[in-house]
């Protein structure tokens, strides 16, 4: 897991907070096995927002790996 940015540095920081409330938010990025829908399990990069207290909001599956 890895921070790619910090509050402001976060484009879309006015709509997190209005949508799910104030915070310290992130937008982070991780690798992960993800089951499609047809059933088959790839490897995958995926991107999220995230601020302590309040979860992981709005996973986001940017490019496979394999």
């Amino acid at each position: 897991m890895t921070t790619v940015a910090i509050g402001g540095g976060i484009r879309e920081i006015r709509r997190l907070r209005k949508s799910y409330g104030r915070g310290r938010w992130r937008k982070r990025k991780g690798v992960a096995l993800v089951e499609l829908l047809d059933g088959s399990v790839r490897t995958a990069e995926l991107h999220w927002y995230e601020a302590h207290g309040l979860g992981r909001y709005e996973l986001k599956i940017k490019h496979y790996l394999d």
